[in-house]
């Protein structure tokens, strides 16, 4: 009878990983309230940076972005991400991860509908429903990455001692 219990590095590797994406999704959220917490002329002002950018890079092909496009895509990026690290943190701590794939969702939305919030206590700034909907769009997109990068990888853990424990 096969030991069914996961090795030593496995176990240092799952608390390792649960460090790591708890901190990782903890930081994005840092990363999202502090943007929500700038001035309206300070986040106009990163805004048109960014869009200076990323135009001198799309110019030679012909494109170009405005600012409220690129304020949007950022909208999504950083949910898409936060969505991830999310997705990550319930793989490691759960295995059954599929059973509550709405905890990262509801998360999303929530920190969305925080983050909305307290835009409107914050000068030149408010909230929209709008971007509230693109957030959880991002928020999908990150949960659906990280679904995808969790089956790629899902041999390699199961050979580390992630998957289910069974005797041979």
């Amino acid at each position: 009878m096969a030991d069914s219990r996961p090795s030593a590095l496995a176990r240092f590797l799952l608390l390792l990983f649960r460090v790591v994406f708890t901190f990782f999704a903890i930081g994005t959220t840092v990363f999202i309230f502090s943007n929500s917490l700038e001035i309206g002329a300070v986040s106009s002002l990163r805004s048109q940076e960014v869009t200076a950018l990323l135009n001198r890079y799309l110019s030679p092909v012909g494109l170009s972005l405005t600012e409220a496009v690129v304020r949007k895509l950022a909208h999504f990026a950083e949910y898409a991400l936060l969505a991830f690290w999310f997705t990550l943190c319930l793989r490691v701590y759960t295995r059954h991860y599929i059973r509550h794939i709405s905890w990262p969702l509801f998360l999303v939305l929530l920190v969305a509908n925080m983050d909305e919030t307290l835009q409107t206590y914050v000068a030149n700034r408010s909230g929209s429903v709008r971007d509230v909907w693109i957030d959880f769009g991002g928020g999908v997109t990150g949960v659906l990455a990280a679904l995808v990068l969790i089956m790629l990888l899902g041999g390699f853990w199961r050979l580390l001692g992630f998957g289910r424990h069974r005797e041979q």
